[in-house]
């Protein structure tokens, strides 16, 4: 069971001693969404969490943005006494780590950006911002069904129904009173990541699949163009959910960029 701290559900595993990294799951999905990582990063002290409005967290404290959501996350690794760590981000996880990177940049040693967005064509945002007003009516199943068509190829999703009824599970387990303003931060939030002030000035990987077209390799090299030394990586045959229809090969990338990152060694 995840512990909770002014509302935010958490868990922290690993050796204490482990360099810390902070994962940040993406809309619509919680903390455990990060089981397909966890062997991977037994060596690192690991620090998981729900975001408001998501799995056992509470609701936001007010209207969210990607400000409050850094502000999260700056509050639980105080909580937790992490001064300083690596931050993986998925999806909205992403948004967030670039935003905690630009308003809290002694707080980063290194960022990894996974299937993140950036600023997106007029007629891509209105086909987000159509989803968002689908789930306010509708709720989380409104948009579920065709997620999991962008999120996972189509022989994975005939391959793995154990896994597509859990990550369906796990949408279809948020409020539908809460869900849409959280939604409405993956359209609103994109544009303060672009050239981001300050400056983003740690050892970062941006990744991204070949065929996640919502999140497209285009983007990742452009967030990657703003970020001064990053490294990207784009995953053939692969789409939003890399990192749970393809564990090992995204581990191995992520696990090779974060030893490096933090001076760890590949046999710690």
């Amino acid at each position: 069971m995840p512990e909770l701290f002014n509302g935010t559900a958490f868990s922290l595993q690993g050796p204490e001693d482990g360099p810390p990294v902070a994962l940040i799951h993406g809309l619509g999905m919680n903390h455990a969404m990060w089981q397909w990582q966890a062997p991977a990063l037994g060596s690192y002290r690991v620090l998981s969490y729900d975001l408001y409005s998501h799995g056992a967290s509470g609701p936001a404290p007010r209207k969210p943005d990607l400000g409050l959501l850094a502000e999260q996350l700056r509050a639980l690794l105080d909580h937790v006494g992490i001064r300083q760590c690596a931050i993986v981000g998925f999806s909205l996880g992403g948004m967030i780590c670039r935003r905690f990177a630009m308003d809290f940049p002694d707080r980063v040693t290194a960022l990894g950006i996974l299937h993140s967005a950036y600023a997106r064509t007029e007629e891509a945002r209105q086909a987000v911002q159509k989803r968002v007003e689908q789930a306010r009516i509708d709720g989380p199943s409104a948009t579920v069904e065709a997620a999991l068509e962008r999120w996972f190829s189509a022989e994975c999703r005939k391959a793995r129904p154990d896994v597509m009824d859990l990550v369906r599970t796990w949408v279809l387990a948020n409020d539908i009173g809460l869900y849409p303003d959280m939604y409405q931060v993956l359209v609103d939030g994109v544009d303060e990541l672009v050239a981001p002030e300050p400056a983003i000035a740690c050892p970062t990987l941006v990744m991204t699949g070949d065929e996640d077209y919502g999140n497209s390799p285009e983007m990742s090299h452009a967030i990657a163009a703003e970020i001064a030394g990053s490294e990207t990586v784009i995953l053939p045959g692969l789409r939003h959910m890399a990192l749970a229809e393809d564990p090992d090969r995204v581990n191995a990338i992520l696990l090779d960029f974060l030893n490096r990152a933090t001076g760890t060694s590949a046999d710690a």
